[in-house]
């Protein structure tokens, strides 16, 4: 079963039988990608679990209604995204927050044997250039190739064009490549 069709019937499940196994199911799946989207926002992890904790807890409250979601994946995101900015209103009494100020930390995408056999002085020019990244090319580039969203779903939780994250990915990938000397835009794949 394909990971869109498995949170489909997750979702299914949630709604039409109060599944709580299914929600447990939901939860692992969605739990840690949404609290380092959440602590993008934060920088605080007690505050980045309260926010996916709520997240969670307002979909449990609303189970019945979870069918009428068209895509859950961008729905949790976008719930994320809603209660870290109303947390942060709250706490901060900050008005606007952009998606420049937000800091990303990436979790590290070398754990396959392949990737292992990567130098560490190259494993650490990669990661010095992530680090570098401006903030909206950083996050762009960790909901895509992290999180494993697609271009219409971040544009969604973004609340940007899909253009403007395809311009980010090219910009994160260009610098990314520069650092290393490659030409990433011919090496990766979309």
């Amino acid at each position: 079963m394909s990971k869109l069709a498995n949170i489909k019937e997750i979702q299914r499940r949630i709604a039409l039988y109060d599944d709580e196994v299914a929600y447990k199911e939901l939860f692992c799946l969605f739990y840690k990608p949404l609290l380092r989207f959440a602590y993008t926002f934060c920088h605080a992890h007690e505050m980045a679990e309260e926010i996916v904790s709520d997240v969670f807890i307002s979909i449990w409250q609303r189970r019945s209604h979870l069918d009428d979601i068209n895509n859950l994946k961008v729905y949790l995101y976008i719930s994320t995204k809603n209660m870290a900015l109303k947390y942060l209103l709250k706490q901060q009494k900050q008005v606007s927050i952009t998606i420049d100020d937000l800091q990303v930390e990436l979790e590290s995408q070398y754990n396959n044997p392949e990737q292992l056999m990567m130098t560490a002085e190259m494993l650490a020019r990669v990661e010095q250039a992530i680090t570098h990244l401006p903030p909206r090319c950083k996050l762009v580039f960790k909901l895509i190739k992290e999180d494993g969203l697609r271009y219409k779903e971040v544009a969604e939780i973004l609340g940007i064009s899909v253009k403007t994250i395809d311009n980010q990915l090219a910009i994160a990938l260009g610098k990314i490549g520069k650092a290393l000397n490659v030409n990433l835009k011919k090496i990766v794949r979309f």
